[in-house]
């Protein structure tokens, strides 16, 4: 019996992800260049206060777990993204 290979989401998911990360990195690379700083524009998401420290926590006693996210997505985070997505679809 032949094996039929498609194309995999999981795969997809970690080239977006990387593509993302990456182009975080160079938005933040760009950040001090006059004419690229554009790239570092963005929008931040979370939930708690992240930079505080004032974060959602579950004290049970013995065990206390802290909840806090943070998403930062930029114009370099998009263009990031969207390269993984074409690249995915030339493979």
């Amino acid at each position: 019996m032949a094996r039929t290979y498609g194309k995999n989401n999981w795969a997809l998911f970690l080239l977006i992800l990387t593509g993302l990360v990456a182009g975080s990195f160079l938005g933040q690379l760009a950040k001090d260049v006059s004419f690229l700083s554009w790239l570092n524009f963005g929008i931040d998401f979370a939930i708690g206060d992240t930079k505080s420290g004032n974060i959602i926590s579950l004290d049970l006693g013995v065990l206390v777990i802290q909840f806090g996210i943070r998403l930062k997505i930029t114009i370099a985070s998009v263009i990031g993204a969207l390269c993984a997505i074409l690249i995915y679809k030339k493979i």
